[in-house]
Parts: C-alpha cells; sequence; structure tokens
C-alpha cells in the first residue's frame, strides 16, 4: 500500500521526531528553496519592502516652527577690489604636422561581432512566475535518478512552504531535438508525471495544485535545428498557474 504524504506541519515534525523519523528540512533553511520561492511567487503591486520609512515623532513634542530661508542671517561678505583686465597674450597658429602612414602590420584589428543574445531562462509569457530547472534523465527514460531528486529537492522544498501554498502549478516537460518529435513528445509527458509524483509522494504537495504537461522539443529556450543535442532544452519547467 502506498504510503499517503503528509504535509510539513508543526504537528508532523512533533510526530516524526517521536517515531524516529527524518524531519524534512523547512525551505527557510535552503537558499535554494527560498530563491524559487521569490521566483514562484506573484509580484504584489506597490511593494515597499526592504524601504524604511522615518519613525513618527513624538506626540508630545511640537515639531518646530519652519524658518523661512529669508528670514537667516546672511553673513556679510567684504567686496573684493575690482582688478585690472589682463590682455591675453597672441599665439601664433601652429599648422598640425601629417600624419605619418601606418603600416599594414600594425592597424588596428577589426571590431569583433557583438554576442548574441543570452536566452530567457523560461518560456513563460511575459510577468508571469516561472523557474526552469535542469533535470537530468537516463537516455529514453522518464526513472528519476539520484542526481534528478537532488536537483528537484530545493522545487519540493519551495512548493510545500507557506509561501506558495495558496497557488497552482503547472509542471512541463521539455526535450532537445535529438530523435523523433512523436517520441519526444511522449517522452516528456512521462517525464513531467515522474516529476509531478515525486513532488506529490516525497514533499506532501497536494497533487490537486500541480498539473502535469508534456510538451516536447515545441518550446525550447535556445533555438536550434533538428536533431541537435542541447542540454538547456531538456528541463523541466514549473509555472504559477495564478500568478
Amino acid at each position: 500500500m502506498a504510503r499517503t504524504p503528509i504535509p510539513l506541519t508543526a504537528a508532523t515534525a512533533l510526530a516524526a521526531l517521536m517515531l524516529g523519523w527524518p524531519a524534512p528540512a523547512p525551505a527557510q533553511s535552503d537558499p535554494a528553496a527560498l530563491q524559487l520561492i521569490e521566483q514562484l511567487r506573484p509580484r504584489s503591486g506597490g511593494q515597499t519592502r526592504g524601504i524604511r520609512l522615518p519613525a513618527p515623532a513624538d506626540a508630545g513634542t511640537p515639531a518646530p516652527a519652519p524658518v523661512a530661508p529669508a528670514a537667516l542671517p546672511q553673513p556679510s561678505m567684504p567686496t573684493p577690489a575690482a582688478s585690472p583686465p589682463i590682455a591675453a597674450p597672441a599665439i601664433a597658429p601652429v599648422r598640425p604636422a601629417p600624419a605619418a602612414p601606418v603600416p599594414a602590420s600594425v592597424a588596428p584589428a577589426p571590431r569583433p561581432a557583438a554576442p548574441s543574445a543570452v536566452p530567457a531562462a523560461t518560456t513563460a509569457p511575459a510577468g508571469v512566475p516561472a523557474v526552469s530547472i535542469t533535470v537530468t534523465f537516463p537516455s529514453g527514460s522518464a526513472a528519476l535518478t539520484p542526481q534528478a531528486e537532488a536537483a528537484l529537492l530545493p522545487l519540493g522544498r519551495a512548493l510545500s512552504s507557506p509561501d506558495l501554498a495558496p497557488y497552482r502549478f503547472r509542471i512541463e516537460g521539455h526535450t532537445d531535438t535529438v530523435g523523433d518529435a512523436s517520441v519526444n513528445q511522449r517522452l516528456s509527458e512521462r517525464r513531467a508525471e515522474a516529476v509531478r509524483a515525486y513532488l506529490v509522494q516525497k514533499h506532501g504537495v497536494s497533487a490537486g495544485r500541480l498539473e502535469a504537461v508534456g510538451l516536447g522539443e515545441e518550446r525550447p529556450v535556445v533555438q536550434t535545428g533538428d536533431n541537435v543535442d542541447e542540454p538547456r532544452n531538456r528541463r523541466v519547467q514549473v509555472i504559477n498557474l495564478d500568478g
């Protein structure tokens, strides 16, 4: 019988401690999870976090009356004596010497072309909170390796945190262009489902908050030709559906 995932609460942590189970680490102790929380949380308008406003004055102490600038005493300055004008010396024009030809061996090299633009981290619509995570799968498989689970660990902590608990997310599977497009489509669907199952079973994320979708090679972050091995396109993309 599969064990039903239990959300991480204070009671859950206490029961785990009494039974000798290793309690899951909270997102607050994982810098990578905190970064994912910031990336996946909707941006609220008018936010002033990090700006300290001055404390209000004591109500019992009257504020000093403003002083107009004209009422301030002006310091007296002695009037400097007028100096006689100084005539500018006559300067004969200097004819520039002709520039010597530059040998071809020391001529400046042509300016290199500007570097190409850095590809976007996600293919989500502008303004929608989303992240892309590189997840290593065996070739042609949807099984999560230990390296894949280590890459998904901060995501599990972030999605099970109280900061992201009110939101729903879409788990997207993406591939590169190596192989048949229809095979890549089915493979991306299986991998998205595997990531969703991991988040539900290992981190207690409610299944109703997660939607798994496979997009194959349709939406790469790096545009390539056919049959190009591009690791940045083999990824899991997480999109906040309520953001």
